[in-house]
């Protein structure tokens, strides 16, 4: 245990040497993140900070703590790490188009799928029982993963934003991890939580004001690994097992699905960007940078806490948990906008509810008003 402690100690270390020799390399091969109309940087910004948290990650498994992975699994998920780390350099410093971006992440995501064998075979449903998915294992896998990288990729928008929740959902996956993997697997949590020491080491020059940004060297590479790790305890999934990285991915998840939905609502094509995501909206409402990022923790600590009630629920226990998150969670993106001003069901039929009540408790006075002004 002291060995694991110290080498992720030694991890986080190596990880914040490693950042200032990644900045000279983004800026010499011109990974340079400029100014324009939906960024939020004011001036160009070196990226590929993912490049030093991807060795910091690396030399740990292969040097440090090796004894504790599988060592098929170590070089399976190495060589889509790699694959996922070389579409990254490439969109930092040429800026490819999104589909062949996908096409990177999918390349990636068959290699865990067939060399790691790290895959969903089956769903149990409550009510319903155990289904095996057979031929729809491989799509549903890779959706997951596509699904997961993206939402992170999308969450790095401000200094900090994606590493600080990414080090938060990954903290809590590691706790949840005991709770659901087999004794086989518990090299992931360890994983993980190297993974989270080589991202703090990262975090100070990230941080606003940031020295230098993630890239997508960085944010994909974040996002695939959480989606590898999730997938660890979903090989035969549950519905509480799919319910709890969900709940600890919320932010991500949330600002992914709202952005989907506020696209296809104003006839805009899924992948064009725009500056509506969650940081853009508090921003917009008034927040400052530091201000933003701190709420988003602060939002993504909530999902992480109601993700670590889930295994200590009972099924409706758990049940009542989700209806009131997304209840809460409806009323939060209403409120901010996140799909739109006017896009505002919930707050609205609320407004409505408490106007016929308002006005039901104000008949029988008027009425009395009215007798009296007769007499």
């Amino acid at each position: 245990m002291y060995k694991i402690f110290a080498s992720l100690f030694a991890t986080m270390l190596f990880s914040a040497i490693l950042v200032p020799f990644s900045r000279k390399i983004a800026i010499k091969i011109g990974a340079i993140d400029k100014p324009n109309a939906r960024r939020i940087n004011e001036k160009p910004m070196p990226t590929m900070g993912g490049l030093g948290i991807f060795v910091a990650f690396n030399f740990s498994n292969f040097v440090l703590l090796r004894s504790q992975f599988p060592p098929k699994q170590l070089l399976s998920l190495f060589l889509a790490e790699c694959i996922i780390i070389i579409i990254g350099i490439i969109d930092d410093v040429c800026e490819i188009k999104p589909y062949q971006k996908l096409i990177g992440i999918v390349l990636a995501a068959l290699v865990v799928y067939y060399l790691a064998n790290v895959r969903m075979t089956s769903l149990s449903i409550p009510f319903i029982g155990l289904i095996h998915l057979k031929w729809l294992s491989m799509p549903i896998t890779l959706i997951w993963i596509i699904a997961i990288t993206n939402a992170i990729n999308l969450l790095d928008g401000l200094d900090g934003l994606a590493t600080g929740v990414s080090i938060i959902a990954l903290t809590t996956s590691a706790i949840t991890g005991f709770f659901f993997l087999t004794v086989s697997n518990t090299f992931v949590p360890i994983m993980m939580l190297t993974l989270v020491a080589a991202l703090l080491g990262f975090l100070p020059y990230n941080f606003h004001p940031a020295s230098i940004f993630l890239g997508d060297t960085g944010s994909l590479f974040i996002g695939f690994m959480i989606s590898v790790f999730s997938l660890y305890g979903l090989k035969n999934a549950t519905f509480i097992s799919i319910v709890i990285p969900i709940f600890i991915l919320g932010v991500p998840i949330t600002d992914t699905v709202y952005a989907i939905l506020r696209r296809m609502l104003n006839k805009r094509p899924i992948f064009q960007a725009d500056r509506h995501h969650l940081h853009h909206r508090l921003m917009q409402m008034g927040l400052t940078h530091r201000q933003t990022v701190f709420v988003i923790y602060g939002i993504a600590l909530i999902f992480s806490f109601i993700s670590l009630l889930l295994p200590l629920s009972n099924f409706w226990g758990t049940i009542f948990l989700i209806i009131a998150s997304l209840f809460g969670l409806e009323l939060f993106v209403e409120a901010i906008g996140l799909v739109g001003v006017h896009s505002q069901p919930l707050l609205n039929l609320i407004k409505r509810a408490v106007i016929r009540s308002a006005t039901r408790e104000g008949l029988p006075e008027e009425k009395n008003h009215k007798n009296e002004k007769k007499k």
